[in-house]
């Protein structure tokens, strides 16, 4: 049995090992926010939901596709979701607080506590049955139609009916039957289980049939030795029943434990969405397009982790940038380029983890790992300086590089003078290019960002945090060529209005 709610063909299976750069996505993307959201407070949807967003970078377009079918259909029948995941998890914690351990040596424990578990599980499987009964009709995704239609076929009223009877039969509650040989010193082996006799026949059938030939004998009340003797010799004939009951229960519990997990992504985006709908912010199911075809446009994007912090709604953005293969923003300080740029990080990690995106409208390349660089506050543990620190988490991200990443540089290389920062983001910009890299960089270096202007690149985009004429914000970005300043004089007079004005009026005394 199989959920197959995460692939088309084979169970979700997370690797061990998530990205070495794990921490710096995180941190860089405040993705915890949004996996907090995700989770709603249950550690193992977050857990689950960290998991589908990291390794989603190795999704192809047909499983984007197909999580996309099944968060569309979760979104139509919440309540539906949500109930399965329940069920789910009231298998396994009902095998979690089951008194009969498995560990146990003794088969008659190990049978015992198979057939309470597996009772319980059939319980559960009927429940989910009838849910896959009342509502297959509403599903339209292959994942669900291919789930119900797995719990109708395996799990009718008489196969259940037949599993309750074989399960009452594995009590003995008439005693065992076994059968075995004599071996060396006439002990016994071969222990074989067999199945009891028909039910007794009437007392008039059992006057005039003569029974078959049988040597019985009896144990005595006080026979300690020959009572374990006798339970030693009921072991081991119920021994491979019990096994093999154990492994029936075993492999149920996986299929619960998975079924659970896949849902559990499912949960996440309802979480969500429903979070998100709260704040009137709009969402979308993204246009996974073939890697390497440099596609990217939407519109409506905003940084859905921003949107989660203040509450509200943020701007958004639209943006055509198909065929580009590096991406400059600069502009006025504070003028929302790092939300802008951290918009774009999380909608590809959602899009290719195969959940909605925070946009109206969301079209990209797949792309096959993504990285950020971002700057860093200054660090007391730091055995060395800024620069170093910084040349040596992007060589560290060099060398996990492969054809067809995806890197975000966050003012980058702006810890050194600007002509020596310049050159070195020059250099770096254009190796990785050559390799085939997709670069998004917000930028303070002017000489790096204007040199690369004038060359008219092909390939590259340049946009601009959008400024008023009276210093206001608008934290729109769109196509400008870079500009020699941030206007860092805005922030220095909307923190100290007094002193400012204090300057203006000695300047227009002073001219």
């Amino acid at each position: 049995m199989r959920a197959l709610l995460m692939y088309p063909d084979r169970d979700f299976d997370p690797p061990p090992t998530l990205p070495r750069h794990e921490q710096s996505l995180r941190q860089d993307l405040e993705l915890d926010t949004l996996l907090r959201a995700m989770a709603d407070d249950d550690e193992f949807l977050f857990e689950v939901a960290r998991k589908a967003l990291l390794a989603g970078m190795r999704n192809d377009a047909d499983t984007i596709l197909y999580r996309q079918e099944i968060v569309r259909d979760g979104l139509s029948n919440p309540q539906v979701v949500r109930e399965l995941y329940a069920l789910a998890v009231e298998a396994i914690e009902g095998k979690r607080k089951s008194y009969w351990s498995f560990s146990s040596h003794y088969p008659s424990s190990i049978l015992h506590g198979a057939i309470e578990v597996l009772r319980m599980f059939m319980t559960v499987l009927k429940k989910l049955r009838d849910s896959a009964d009342a509502h297959a009709g509403r599903f339209r995704s292959r994942g669900f139609t291919t789930l119900f239609a797995m719990l109708q076929k395996e799990f009718s009223d008489e196969y259940l009916a037949s599993v309750d009877a074989h399960l009452t039969e594995l009590k003995f509650g008439a005693g065992v039957l076994l059968s075995a040989q004599l071996g060396p010193g006439n002990e016994g082996v071969h222990y074989m289980l067999r199945r009891p006799h028909e039910k007794k026949p009437g007392w008039l059938k059992r006057i005039m049939d003569k029974g078959p030939p049988a040597y019985t004998f009896r144990i005595a009340d006080r026979d300690v030795a020959g009572a374990q003797a006798l339970s030693s010799m009921r072991d081991r004939g119920i021994n491979l029943v019990a096994n093999a009951l154990a492994q029936s229960m075993e492999h149920i519990l996986r299929f619960f434990e998975m079924l659970r997990m896949e849902l559990a992504f499912y949960v996440g985006c309802l979480n969500l969405h429903d979070r998100l709908a709260l704040l009137g912010a709009p969402v979308c199911f993204a246009q996974p397009q073939a890697s390497g075809s440099r596609a990217l446009r939407f519109g409506g994007l905003y940084d859905v982790c921003l949107a989660l912090s203040m509450g509200r709604r943020p701007v958004g953005n639209a943006l055509d940038a198909d065929g580009k293969s590096l991406l400059i923003i600069t502009g006025a300080n504070q003028g929302g380029k790092s939300s802008f740029l951290r918009g774009i990080g999380l909608a590809q990690l959602m899009m290719q983890s195969g959940m909605f995106v925070a946009a109206e409208s969301f079209a990209a390349e797949l792309h096959s790992a993504l990285f950020t660089h971002y700057k860093r506050e200054e660090d007391a543990t730091m055995m060395s300086g800024k620069l170093d620190e910084e040349l040596g988490r992007m060589s560290a991200i060099a060398d996990g590089m492969v054809p067809g990443s995806m890197l975000l540089l966050n003012e980058s290389f702006a810890s050194t003078n600007e002509r020596e920062g310049a050159e070195i983001a020059r250099q770096i910009v254009g190796a990785l290019l050559e390799k085939g890299i997709r670069i998004f960089f917000v930028t303070h270096l002017y000489a790096f960002a204007h040199s690369l202007f004038e060359r008219r690149m092909h390939e590259a985009i340049f946009l601009r945090a959008q400024r008023l004429a009276d210093g206001t914000r608008t934290f729109r970005i769109g196509a400008g060529e870079p500009l020699q300043t941030s206007y860092g004089e805005d922030l220095y007079r909307e923190i100290f209005p007094a002193e400012t004005e204090t300057t203006a009026r000695q300047t227009r005394r002073n001219p």
